[in-house]
């Protein structure tokens, strides 16, 4: 067919096909798809030659091992993807609701946003719906907005990491999100007020990966100081591995204050004073543009909104 329109896509596409669309975006290969959705390999390569001619395209290259997405057909899968998303959030929440729960919430945060603001914030709408589930995601901004793109995140708390990212996403800011380097209390330099940042690279380094919008910060501040990257590093996503080796080893960290506050209270670690200095960004509430929110999201995000006043002023 090579002119689509909405009653002949509305009309003939079913689940199922969706179903074959996002499972063999994933695997790239039809033998695993048909195993995955229980049915044979020539039933599925009916199935997708048939979804090919309804579209006028091709969706998926015929290679010899490998079946990649086309071009046009990426845009086929994200679809696939948000409508399976979204019938699975509906199937849940309304499961929930059918036993007298009170819904589900699908919260994503950055680092810093899930050590204090969101933790008090699930904490608190708990107590007024006590039967509320929600999950909790850490990651990355772009994995953030990447996940709600796909509507498996009703909101999330994160940063732009390019301009673009504002043509489909609404931006609440809650406030910048400063660094700090640490390291632990038994380190050498422990005791010290102020470091030369040269001194600091004799030391091993704990570090977010690279390609993260946090490092490519961090190296910009290097660089601003005319001093090398470090080469001796330890690199990590995993807070609780980010803490856990600067507890356990004299080495340097730079994490974002939220997430260190408490240690240094505890006296576990120690904020050093360098001449290196990381421009603060601020994070924020992140929703799909132009999309209505829920009565329990609207919620949880006026209480992040209060409890990220509550926090700036302790």
């Amino acid at each position: 067919m090579s002119n689509l329109n909405y009653s002949s896509f509305h009309n003939w596409m079913k689940f199922r096909h969706l179903v074959l669309i996002e499972t063999l975006a994933r695997t790239n290969n039809m033998h695993l798809t048909a195993e995955q959705m229980n049915l044979s390999q020539p039933a599925i390569s009916k199935m997708l030659k048939e979804i090919e001619n309804l579209l006028g395209f091709k969706l998926f290259e015929r290679q010899s091992k490998s079946m990649p997405v086309t071009a046009l057909g990426q845009q086929v899968v994200k679809y696939a993807q948000r409508v399976l998303n979204d019938a699975k959030n509906f199937v849940e929440e309304i499961e929930i609701l059918r036993q007298g729960g009170h819904g589900f919430l699908k919260v994503g945060g950055i680092f810093a946003a899930t050590a204090i603001v969101i933790p008090n914030t699930v904490i608190e709408i708990k107590q007024k719906w006590p039967l509320l589930s929600i999950d909790v995601v850490e990651q990355t901004s772009d994995h953030l907005m990447d996940m709600l793109s796909e509507h498996t995140l009703d909101l999330a708390v994160g940063r732009f990491t390019n301009i673009t990212q504002a043509q489909f996403f609404d931006f609440q800011a809650l406030g910048p999100e400063p660094f700090c380097i640490v390291v632990n209390s038994q380190h050498p330099f422990a005791q010290r007020k102020f470091c030369k940042l040269e001194e600091l690279m004799e030391w091993p380094w704990v570090l977010y990966p690279k390609g993260t919008p946090i490092r490519e910060r961090m190296e910009r501040a290097f660089t601003r100081v005319n001093v090398n990257i470090p080469l001796n590093t330890v690199n990590t996503m995993s807070m609780q591995t980010f803490l856990q080796i600067l507890q356990g080893a004299p080495m340097v960290g730079m994490l974002p204050e939220a997430m260190v506050s408490q240690h240094v209270s505890d006296g576990k670690l120690h904020i050093l004073q360098t001449d290196l200095i990381l421009e603060s960004q601020d994070y924020g509430i992140l929703t799909r543009k132009g999309e209505k929110l829920s009565e329990t999201a609207q919620n949880f995000i006026e209480l992040l909104l209060k409890n990220t006043q509550i926090t700036s002023k302790m």
